[in-house]
């Protein structure tokens, strides 16, 4: 039995519940600290703290935001880990190793060594500091090769694919019949809702039984809820769900469709619903967009951010059952082989203690930078 392993976890603002923090308090032998807010639906111990934040512009990793008194918070951790070399909290995390001979680990989604975000003083400030952790957790190939272009030891890179939970996300009894198309997803422009309203406009000039289910919030909340409201019950607005509502949801469609576009500091690094949408036994149809082949590869579609090519995609696979079936089968069989959540979440637990082995043997922790 491995030596239990302590974590503290510095939260971002608004950082999405369900993923980094929950997969690490599933990991055997972890116990998981988080400090941040709001309080985390995770069963881990949490220390709330405030956050200054002088511009919410940027979100997630982004965030021009960090942590108040985190020199306030007691103890000792085997790891303080984070999300994103350049985060703010991130640094934040480098001084706390640095002060009390803790290890770092950095969780990277990040794929674009290229990202203007670094030349910004301060996210460019903690993403040097940050290039001497101890173990930078890569959640997709694209990840390792990024942290490898920005100067990390490939040493210290390991590679864990996200899981998913293959209880919750399961394939319904019986094949779904009905022409159901679901997107689920911010209703942002970078997430391309504008163009699946736009590509099921074309569907339905061709399939006028096909429906369309929208699911998130955004931005673009009131184009949809406008559509919807046009579309004579064609297309249904499901407002923001969570996890067994998605599930649920996923059970009762036929396809399923996104369509990603890159903006200036962001490209598409995965996509946790494609994986959540296999396990479920739907195909996939999407753009291509950063990173997400990672994800979604043949027999699912990725098409170029263009309304007619992903009504066509969509029309492929509501006129065929066959199809639907044969690829949907395809998809859960690669979600539990690669994407199980409790496989995945040992495999992250591994990559852990190999670090920590790593560190002992080299005889210290992290020193920052």
């Amino acid at each position: 039995m491995t030596d239990p392993l302590s974590i503290l976890w510095l939260m971002l603002p608004g950082q999405r519940s369900f993923r980094e923090l929950h997969w690490l308090s599933m990991m055997p032998g972890s116990l998981v600290t988080a400090i941040g807010s709001p309080t985390p639906p995770e069963p881990v111990t949490h220390l709330h703290r405030g956050y200054i934040q002088p511009t919410h512009r940027y979100v997630e990793a982004g965030a021009i935001a960090w942590l108040r008194d985190v020199g306030s918070i007691p103890g000792r951790f085997d790891f303080v880990a984070s999300l994103e070399m350049c985060s703010l909290v991130t640094g934040q995390a480098t001084t706390l190793a640095r002060k009390r001979g803790m290890l770092q680990s950095v969780i990277v989604w990040a794929n674009d060594p290229r990202s203007p975000l670094y030349w910004s003083p301060p996210h460019r400030r903690s993403l040097r500091r940050s290039r001497n952790a101890d173990l930078f957790l890569c959640m997709i190939e694209a990840a390792r090769e990024h942290c490898v272009a920005l100067g990390v030891p490939d040493e210290r890179c390991e590679v864990v694919l996200p899981g998913v939970d293959l209880e919750l996300f399961h394939p319904p009894r019986a094949p779904v019949e009905e022409p159901v198309c679901l997107f689920v997803s911010p209703l942002a422009a970078n997430k391309g809702i504008d163009t699946v309203l736009d590509a099921f406009a074309l569907v339905r000039a061709q399939q006028p039984d096909a429906r369309l289910w929208v699911a998130g919030q955004g931005p673009l909340e009131a184009l949809v809820r406008t559509r919807a409201a046009d579309s004579g019950g064609a297309i249904r607005y499901l407002g923001p769900l969570g996890r067994e509502r998605v599930a649920q949801a996923m059970r009762q469609a036929a396809v399923f469709v996104t369509a990603p576009r890159p903006t200036r500091v962001w490209s598409e690094q995965f996509g946790i619903a494609y994986v959540e949408a296999m396990a479920s036994g739907l195909p996939i149809v999407t753009t291509v967009c950063g990173s997400n082949h990672e994800a979604v590869r043949p027999p699912n579609v990725r098409t170029a951010d263009d309304a007619r090519q992903i009504a066509d995609a969509l029309g492929l696979f509501l006129g065929d059952a066959a199809l639907r079936r044969q690829v949907g089968e395809t998809n859960r069989r690669v979600a539990a082989e690669s994407h199980d959540l409790r496989r995945q979440v040992e495999l992250m637990s591994a990559a852990f203690h190999r670090a920590r082995k790593r560190a002992r043997n080299e005889g210290g922790a992290s020193t920052g930078a």
